[in-house]
């Protein structure tokens, strides 16, 4: 196998709509660019065999648009553009991208006790989160279509008024695959969003390679990993709010566990990408932010099924971050260790996944219906 060598190109971006400004902001790694050159995005080339295909991937490092639904998927459209004017044939955004990850927010909850700020808070950040399906799903199911791109973008999702962590899934002709919902929200994102079911952890065969993901802390749950190696994963995406060095550690292991590539796409924010005080509290830390304070540093990144790091991790601000995938190491690392197959001793070690959807409430006479049509 040769040894992946990593190179850089000067890259100009599209005639999107972009400003000035915004072309600066959105230095590409490595960032260390003069401000008078064009931006510089790494490139990896994997030096593969001609035999097995290369996938071009991008991360997306960025900040939503706090509370304005709209003007963050205007911002998601600009960068899917970029990122596909590079030739980028799937494109991987952050945890919660469209809807907001509430960092730093306590909805005003102590045990006993819920306040009428945090409920009004509440209702704001519901009317931020999107209906699956709905017209936001359909409009990045178009920007999927529109710019030939496999698509996994990080939402907040609402089903009546429970809100759910999802991860949206779009082929590169505009159709929406399908999604999962995050399974096992973390500390006190439980008090406002509701747990995924197993029913919704799906690994989709596209031309491209077997795509899933895991959100953030679910990634670090040994059980759910198995079930989506079980189905054959070969992309690995895991969208997350955890900007920690620590992180990495998990992704590379998560990596060399699934022999897949992994990728991990965070968003890169500063305290004026919230609302500012008093309408967004960081509860506990917001007497020392400027609204230039670092909240989440990034830290995205894209690992091959070796364990070597092709792209990333970027802390510097936020970035388009793009490797070249060869689909032949994964193979190769399989030959090593195959977590599901030859390494696996299931008359020893099993694992049972309730598959089906856990519904609060079952209508008999719903049923007895379609059992009536399917006789007939």
């Amino acid at each position: 196998m040769q040894r992946a060598e990593v190179k850089t190109e000067r890259f100009q971006p599209p005639n999107t709509d972009w400003s000035e400004t915004e072309r600066d902001q959105m230095a590409l790694v490595p960032s260390s660019a003069p401000v008078n050159e064009s931006p510089v995005i790494t490139e990896v080339d994997m030096g593969g065999d001609d035999s097995t295909p290369t996938v071009r991937a991008t991360v997306v490092q960025a900040s939503t648009v706090f509370y304005d639904t709209p003007a963050t998927l205007d911002k998601a459209e600009r960068l899917l553009a970029e990122a596909a004017g590079y030739g980028s044939q799937l494109v991987v955004f952050p945890e919660a991208f469209v809807g907001g990850y509430p960092r730093g927010s306590n909805f005003g909850v102590a045990i006993g006790n819920r306040t009428a700020k945090g409920k009004e808070e509440f209702r704001k950040y519901h009317a931020a989160a999107i209906n699956v399906p709905g017209p936001e799903v359909d409009r990045l199911a178009s920007m999927a279509g529109k710019y030939k791109v496999f698509l996994v973008m990080g939402v907040i999702e609402k089903e009546g008024y429970t809100l759910y962590c999802t991860v949206l899934f779009f082929d590169s002709q505009g159709c929406y695959l399908g999604k999962h919902r995050k399974i096992m929200p973390t500390a006190l994102e439980r008090i406002i969003w509701g747990f995924g079911d197993g029913s919704t952890i799906p690994v989709f065969d596209t031309p491209i390679g077997k795509i899933g993901a895991a959100i953030c802390w679910e990634n670090k749950m040994p059980l759910l990993r198995t079930a989506m190696y079980a189905k054959g994963i070969e992309i690995y995406c895991a969208p997350t709010a955890d900007s920690r060095d620590l992180w990495q550690a998990s992704m590379t292991h998560i990596a060399l566990e699934g022999g897949c590539f992994v990728l991990s796409a965070n968003q890169f924010c500063r305290r004026k990408d919230y609302p500012p005080p008093p309408e967004y509290i960081f509860s506990g830390t917001e007497e020392e932010l400027t609204p230039d304070s670092v909240v989440c540093a990034g830290g995205s990144v894209i690992i091959s099924p070796s364990g070597t790091i092709l792209a990333g991790p970027n802390y510097d601000g936020e970035a388009l971050i793009s490797a070249d995938l060869d689909i032949g190491d994964i193979a190769r690392a399989k030959f090593d260790f195959d977590v599901v197959g030859h390494y696996a001793r299931p008359e020893v070690l099993s694992l049972i996944v309730r598959d089906h959807p856990a519904n609060p409430v079952t209508f008999t006479s719903a049923s007895a219906k379609t059992e009536v049509s399917d006789k007939s």
